[in-house]
């Protein structure tokens, strides 16, 4: 009788799966055949796959890409309300995903003294000038970009900005924001004189008479840090929607921001609650010696909080962890195995320096990784990328934990030995490519010297090597945020006036296929997101870029004249020629 029972109740769940599942089916054939909210036609729609997978409309309904073929197939979806949107041939592909951002640093800094591109001292100076004369109610004068190569030696003085402001402080980092240049009234504030000692990760730099000279390498830039005014709540989220305006300008649908905090992911879920944020965001929490066990506590609540799975939503996810593990090269911080090229027998690092114990190191990678975090590690140098690899493969050793999808940042130079590892323990190689334009490898170059130039930043071994290649922009410590100048980059490593003209260490280069996959499906991978974004398809969330050029078929040396005409996000329109809504 128990079994007769136990028979009719199967049968009556199987009947009931059954009839769950064809209305299920038939709901979706049904969303299929609806008239579609937007419709984009007659375009070359690149997929996301290999360089010949290509349609010519999408159908969007809701937040959700519905249907992708022919335009006279993709028409049958026009409705009353449909919105239809004519390409006339333009390339479309799915939106950027910038792997590597410091988004909050870099839209707070859209108001402060820019010195990107700038290729002088006296054209930085110039610039600061007239910065501190239009702003004669700013307590401090603080900005970035400024570039190693102009300057002698390679670093800034305070003498240049004593010269136009004394009466004010002035900090201003470098692109890559691992040093810092000062003037004589910011160092007075912070205390800094030929006396005073740093022991941390960094340096005072001084002169051949023990004077400060105004650069600060590394952690040495918070003894003046500190004393800048935290910029209001409100200030950082009205930043926030500066840049991100900025961005749907650009096509970015997508970041993961890279130095994150729990109270700067609190703003980006207050614009989610406000209805106001218009790409998908993921914070890596940034983590050290110093991070405790309570403060892993705190992120892991944040990462079960922020679950897609759980809460069934695509905006906002928090299951990252970032380490910074060396500096950069131009400054002779990173970790190297061989010496720098550039250093005289006598200096007292030449081998650059880990910023925290490769021991204490490991130890966190292992309880993080068994946390079930991400993890990221800032590695630029060699030394600093072979390590980043130990700890990783130590971890995968005492846990056991497939598919954790750790990641190396950077990895500016690496050895040959280690570029097969990627592949074999599953790290994936995360990089900027507008940090190889030329033009702004001359001091990099003679740090690294001619036999380490051969693998300076390696995407087409890597790439051969089988392992995963996600791009960026490392925003605000780049050149340019905009992924068209990092395709450029990527695929000619070449300046946008063709210098040099056979390209700078030319066999890395990719092709565009492969740099657009690095900015887009990879970039999906890189946050476990590759079921939803990434890709133009039937049931992928419809974050979509349209371009004003064909990215396949022009003249490379053309890519960096291209700009975005469209940028779709969550299924609405953020941005039409020059129109930010």
């Amino acid at each position: 009788m128990k079994t007769k029972i136990f028979l009719l109740l199967a049968v009556g769940l199987f009947c009931l799966s059954a009839i769950s599942s064809g209305s299920k089916a038939a709901t979706q054939e049904s969303a299929k055949d609806a008239p579609a909210d937007l419709i984009l036609t007659n375009g070359r729609v690149w997929l996301g796959g290999d360089s010949s997978s290509f349609a010519e409309a999408v159908a969007i309904s809701g937040r959700s890409i519905v249907r992708v073929g022919k335009t006279a197939e993709i028409k049958q979806l026009i409705g009353e309300r449909t919105r239809v949107i004519d390409l006339g041939g333009k390339l479309v592909a799915p939106g950027f995903n910038d792997a590597h951002i410091h988004f909050l640093g870099g839209a707070l800094g859209l108001g402060e003294i820019d010195l990107t591109g700038t290729k002088s001292v006296a054209e930085m100076v110039e610039r600061i000038a007239a910065y501190a004369r239009k702003n004669p109610d700013k307590q401090w004068i603080t900005g970035r970009g400024w570039e190693y190569t102009p300057f002698p030696g390679g670093l800034p003085t305070k003498s240049y900005l004593d010269a136009i402001i004394k009466d004010r402080p002035v900090f201003l980092s470098a692109y890559d924001g691992h040093s810092g240049w000062a003037n004589s009234k910011a160092l007075e504030l912070a205390g800094i004189t030929r006396e005073t000692k740093f022991d941390g990760y960094g340096e005072i730099v001084r002169d051949a008479a023990g004077e400060p000279t105004g650069a600060l390498k590394e952690g040495a830039q918070r003894l003046v840090r500190r004393l800048i005014p935290e910029p209001s709540r409100e200030r950082k989220l009205e930043a926030l929607r500066q840049g991100m305006k900025l961005a749907a300008s650009l096509g970015i649908t997508s970041i993961q921001n890279a130095s994150g905090s729990p109270e700067e992911l609190s703003l980006y879920d207050e614009l989610l609650k406000r209805g106001e944020l218009t790409m998908r965001v993921s914070v890596a929490f940034s983590v050290g010696s110093r991070t405790t066990p309570q403060d892993i506590a705190r992120f892991a609540a944040l990462k079960n909080q922020y679950d897609f799975n759980s809460q069934n939503q695509t905006m906002l996810r928090a299951d990252s962890v970032k380490f910074l593990l060396d500096g950069v090269i131009e400054s002779h911080t990173a970790a190297v195995i061989e010496r720098y090229s550039d250093l005289p027998p006598n200096h007292g690092a030449p081998f650059g320096e880990l910023a925290l114990p490769a021991d204490i190191y490991r130890d966190l990678v292992v309880k993080l990784d068994k946390a079930g975090f991400q993890i990221y590690t800032h590695a630029i140098g060699d030394r600093a990328v072979r390590e980043a690899l130990n700890a990783y493969e130590n971890a995968l050793n005492a846990n056991r934990r497939l598919n954790a999808r750790h990641r190396i940042e950077h990895i500016e130079v690496v050895s040959p030995e280690d570029i097969p590892r990627f592949a074999k323990l599953g790290v994936m190689a995360s990089m900027e490519p507008i940090h190889a334009d030329p033009g702004t490898t001359d001091v990099w170059s003679k740090a690294v010297g001619a036999e380490r130039l051969k693998f300076a930043f390696a995407w087409q071994s890597l790439l051969k090597s089988g392992a995963r290649l996600v791009y960026s922009s490392d925003w605000p410590a780049a050149i340019s945020v905009d992924p068209i100048r990092g395709l450029h980059s990527a695929v000619n490593r070449r300046t946008v006036d063709g210098k040099p003209p056979r390209g700078w260490v030319a066999e890395q280069r990719v092709s565009i296929g492969d740099a657009l996959r690095a900015y887009t499906q990879a970039g999906a991978y890189s946050s476990f997101e590759e079921g939803i974004k990434g890709r133009i398809a039937p049931g992928m969330l419809a974050d979509i870029v349209v371009f004003s050029q064909d990215l396949f078929k022009i003249d490379p040396m053309r890519i960096h004249e291209t700009r975005v005409t469209l940028t779709v996000f969550d299924g609405k329109v953020i941005y039409q020629d020059g129109v930010k809504f």
